[in-house]
């Protein structure tokens, strides 16, 4: 069972998706999300290329239309152009989902990403990597006058980050999950904006899983 907290998200609106990203479930939670937005068949993320060939997951991802990215932004920026220009071009309703940590966080990624924090003046996070802004700047960049608003979303599991096998066997009961909406009409402009409000976000985001772990759930549940 999805259990949502935070805002109303609309129906029929295209977005852009800020989650982080502990487990292949992450995917499955943003999807039972999107389907209960009539939003499923809209759904797109940005993919690691190596993904792409692996039989199922991503050939299902292909025929979505996701981006598979290498992660090396000289390589992957025309490749997002291109994107950007079809979705924009071309109409396409889209929910578009950036997992900006990069990678999925665990606690020894989480301890390393604190460490790089801390060699350059940045406050460490202590449940969620370091976001990655490139991406996210030339997201908003690229679709600001395609997409409605941005959704910031946060996910967390009451017994602890279940693997996909778990998930499988039925182990997982219930999923949780935060929205706050910001429409693009108030996002900011410039670049250093955007990369101090999604720095902003993930800040409000590390404080909304402290709350989650102490207490098995969100502010509004």
């Amino acid at each position: 069972r999805l259990v949502v907290t935070g805002e109303d998200l609309p129906v029929a609106e295209n977005a852009l998706l800020v989650a982080n990203h502990q487990q292949m479930p992450d995917i499955l939670a943003l999807m039972i999300l999107a389907r209960s937005r009539e939003r499923l068949g809209d759904l797109k993320f940005f993919v690691k290329y190596a993904l792409k060939w692996v039989p199922g997951l991503g050939w299902g991802l292909q025929f979505l239309g996701s981006p598979f990215l290498r992660r090396d932004w000289s390589s992957d920026r025309e490749l997002i152009r291109r994107t950007f220009d079809a979705i924009v071009g071309e109409k396409i309703p889209v929910w578009l989902v950036s997992f900006v940590e990069g990678t999925r966080s665990t606690p020894e990624k989480i301890r390393a990403s604190a460490e790089w924090a801390a060699g350059r003046g940045i406050e460490p996070f202590r449940h969620v990597l370091t976001p990655r802004s490139k991406g996210f700047v030339a997201t908003v960049a690229g679709l600001r006058d395609h997409l409605d608003a941005v959704y910031d979303i946060t996910i967390g599991y009451e017994d602890g980050i279940p693997t996909l096998w778990q998930y499988i066997l039925g182990c997982v009961k219930r999923i949780h999950v935060h929205a706050e909406r910001f429409p693009m009409a108030d996002m900011p402009t410039s670049d250093e904006a955007l990369r101090d409000w999604l720095f902003g976000r993930f800040r409000t985001k590390d404080e909304l899983l402290e709350h989650f772990y102490a207490t098995g759930g969100f502010p509004e549940d």
